[in-house]
């Protein structure tokens, strides 16, 4: 059912026959006075450097590259504008300073323009525009699908005929089928040093599973309802050599933390009054749970405390974002991962996993983790719960129930999905709302990020995925293959791959 592009309207057709205002950039224009400012420690690089008024996004990464000594292996960067520096308030650079700045009269040529400046991803993920596979094998129905953090040649994947199935990308055959859950599988977690994955089912249990071999570890019980999410603790957060914790939320109104070395449950986290629908485990120490009943809660996976309660929402919160959440999941290993990685003692991948959670985490030199809630009341909320319990700011515009939301690799952007059919982008930072992309021509049900944040990818009622381009906001490819509902989509960490699963009972593999 791929989606074809409907006829201009008539008031379209007219529009295009009137005369267009062409973007001339003036003759006469002065230079301007600018200042570079990194954006995640704050610091100015090179004081004062009088440049011409029309200069490009290029000619601003060539000097920058000049004053960092980077000439001869250049970085690419992102600019922008601090309009104000009280309020933090950023406009982003798109072509030139002309047309970004001065016209729009966000400054003039006599002001001092401090320009803030973000590396993009050194790499560069390559647009996926096939089916490489359709593997049959489940019996039901694929409900959550998750690539392994260190590999794009491992996947799992979870669904109704009551079996997850570690899959090898590279043949395109499953390695392991995983038995024992009762019921479907509800969700599918990998652990972010990549040796074991967690299952969570309708029969009220989770089961943990070694990656490797597909062996059970055990099954962990206590929860009286089904599991609606999982989240593993962040690596660098473990203590000492023992492995992450693992947390759950349910349709109980409970969510638990469990030991995974001893397979027992540590805290029972009570307080939501009915489903709690998505639980996150942040990298600065938090867990933070959504629930049916309108709340956030924040707890402290140390004693099982509540820290506080966010309640701002009018309807149930459907997911949970974390800037974060890519570092998070990711661990240790970036895109150059390779196999012997694994291997490393756990004291290094820990220091690593750190490093890499603190270079997402930092802005303006200082550590902070934002959240974004998604609502069946059609907003969303921008929340940065350690400094405050009131949200930074509401991202209203879609038109139905929002079902899914994640923040780019980099914690710029935001895309929702929502059952209005449409995806929508939303600045990272402040909330502010960028475009919207359209084309899916049923409810949009879950969207991922390629490595890089230049692409996104999402999955919809309407049988097709979609990829899109971030820079251009429009349709890079349309990817008709399954001849059902797409439910879960992921992107592997290394951009090879996206794996999606579907009510007709097949995973697909895509790439470019």
């Amino acid at each position: 059912m791929a989606t074809v592009i409907p006829p201009p309207s008539k008031k379209a057709r007219r529009e295009a026959q009137l005369p267009q205002l062409v973007d001339l950039i003036p003759e006469d224009l002065p230079h301007v006075t600018i200042k570079f400012q990194a954006s995640d420690t704050g610091e100015t690089t090179g004081g004062n450097i009088r440049i011409p008024g029309d200069t490009t996004e290029q000619q601003l990464e060539l000097l920058l590259n000049q004053l960092l000594n980077t000439n001869d292996d250049p970085v690419p960067y992102t600019f922008s504008l601090l309009k104000d520096a009280e309020t933090n308030t950023l406009v982003d650079i798109t072509s030139n300073i002309y047309t970004s700045i001065l016209k729009p009269e966000h400054k003039t040529t006599e002001d001092h323009l401090t320009l803030v400046y973000t590396p993009r991803a050194v790499f560069k993920v390559k647009s996926i525009t096939r089916s490489s596979a359709a593997i049959a094998g489940h019996g039901s129905t694929i409900l959550a699908v998750q690539f392994a953090p260190h590999t794009s040649s491992r996947m799992v994947s979870g669904a109704g005929d009551h079996t997850a199935r570690i899959w090898d990308c590279d043949t395109q055959t499953p390695v392991q089928t995983l038995r024992g859950h009762t019921n479907w599988v509800l969700c599918v977690s990998w652990s972010p040093d990549g040796k074991m994955i967690a299952t969570g089912s309708m029969d009220n249990t989770i089961r943990i599973w070694e990656a490797k071999t597909g062996k059970c570890l055990g099954e962990l019980k206590g929860h009286n309802k089904w599991i609606t999410a999982l989240a593993w603790e962040p690596l660098h957060l473990a203590p000492g050599d023992s492995s992450p914790r693992l947390t759950s939320s349910s349709k109980d109104g409970t969510v638990r933390i469990w030991n995974i070395d001893t397979m027992t449950g540590q805290f029972c986290m009570s307080g939501h009054r009915t489903t709690v629908s998505c639980v996150k485990w942040g990298g600065l120490g938090s867990i933070y749970s959504a629930s049916h009943d309108k709340t956030i809660k924040v707890w402290n996976p140390t004693d099982g405390r509540l820290v506080q309660t966010l309640t701002s929402h009018a309807h149930w919160v459907n997911h949970i974002a974390l800037s974060t959440e890519y570092a998070l999941r990711t661990g240790p290993f970036d895109h150059k991962v390779s196999r012997a990685d694994l291997d490393l003692p756990i004291e290094e991948l820990k220091a690593k996993a750190k490093k890499r959670f603190e270079a997402a985490a930092r802005i303006g030199g200082k550590i902070s983790e934002r959240v974004v809630t998604a609502s069946d009341d059609f907003t969303m909320y921008l929340w940065d719960p350690i400094k405050s319990n009131k949200p930074l700011c509401r991202l209203t515009g879609h038109q139905k129930l929002v079902n899914h939301v994640t923040f780019s690799p980099d914690g710029r952007h935001i895309a929702s999905a929502s059952f209005d059919n449409s995806v929508k982008l939303w600045d990272g930072r402040d909330g502010k709302f960028i475009s919207t992309l359209r084309g899916h021509v049923a409810p949009v049900y879950q969207c991922a990020w390629s490595g890089d944040g230049r692409l996104l990818v999402s999955a919809s009622k309407d049988t097709t995925l979609k990829v899109w381009d971030i820079r251009t906001k429009k349709l890079q490819s349309d990817l008709p293959g399954h001849k059902d509902e797409v439910f879960a989509v992921d992107w592997s960490v290394d951009g090879n791959r996206v794996g999606s699963g579907s009510k007709d009972k097949m995973v697909r593999l895509w790439t470019h």
